[in-house]
């Protein structure tokens, strides 16, 4: 029992030497935290504009949340600690800038490992069929995309008279709607009658050639305002176009105009009002 006992003090004794020579060794991680790593918590200085109680009740509004006073003076207070980390990695020294080509983190694929897509295919294969021109611009206004490709392909139906046919539906009916957010009436006539001419050169690019289109106004228009349906990106003109945007223009398609979304895609409520059902016009 006595040999057991100076065993284990011996092995205590031991282990507490060790812990305490591990703890005033000096720390072999030199150099700073690598660019993008966040502080802890709550540990790094204040950043940023201060904020008050009213920034939060107007921001309420934006997205269609209510605070409750005490919350308010709440988030105000800690606002410039809460987002140190974002500066931080926005702006601060750890900044981290990360290039339009990276992919992102995670993605959604519905293929399962070691099985490929069905049907894959590089080219969009048309059926040969030609309906006739409808009579009234109504009914070309309602044909498919199918229809209207090859009406314009033939040359019996002009990209300008296809596009004014919607930009004249779009006087109609968007201040009942408010379904769009900035017509583009100029650049579309001029890239209608563009798509004319090539096709009438020989030039045809392919079924989307003189079609009319709206783009969402979450996707970045050169020149044109991309509001996200917020207030506060009312006058945003962004300086690039989106890959989508970019992809369309090149096919030959017509910009009509940025049709309109909820305040940063959240519901139906712009700052433009509320887009409403063109099915049910009472509801949004």
């Amino acid at each position: 029992m006595a040999k057991s006992r100076r065993q284990f003090l011996s092995r205590v004794s031991a282990g507490l030497m060790a812990f305490a020579a591990a703890c005033r060794k000096p720390s072999t991680t030199t150099g700073a935290a690598p660019a993008g790593t966040p502080p802890a918590f709550g540990a790094a200085p204040e950043v940023g504009p201060p904020v008050s109680d009213s920034t939060f009740a107007e921001a309420e509004k934006l997205v269609q949340f209510e605070m409750s006073p005490a919350d308010r003076t709440m988030a105000a207070g800690n606002w410039r600690k809460s987002m140190a980390p974002l500066y931080e990695r926005r702006a601060g020294p750890k900044k981290l800038s990360l290039d339009a080509s990276v992919s992102p983190a995670t993605q959604w694929n519905p293929i399962l490992p070691g099985q490929k897509a069905a049907g894959a295919r590089d080219r969009f294969v048309r059926t040969e069929s030609e309906p006739g021109l409808p009579a009234t611009d109504e009914d070309i206004a309602f044909a498919p995309v199918t229809h209207l490709s090859r009406w314009i392909e033939s040359r019996k139906l002009t990209s300008e008279r296809l596009t004014s046919i919607y930009l004249a539906r779009l006087d109609r009916f968007n201040p009942k709607l408010r379904c769009a957010i900035t017509v583009t009436r100029d650049l579309a006539l001029s890239q209608a009658r563009q798509a004319d001419h090539e096709i009438a050169a020989g030039q045809y690019r392919g079924p989307l050639h003189g079609i009319p289109w709206g783009g969402k106004d979450l996707l970045d228009t050169a020149g044109i305002a991309t509001t996200y349906g917020a207030e506060p990106y009312r006058n945003r003109v962004p300086t690039q176009d989106a890959a989508v945007v970019t992809r369309l223009r090149e096919a030959g398609a017509v910009l009509v105009a940025k049709l309109s979304l909820g305040a940063l895609a959240l519901n139906d409520v712009w700052f433009g009002g509320q887009t409403m059902n063109p099915w049910l016009i009472e509801e949004g």
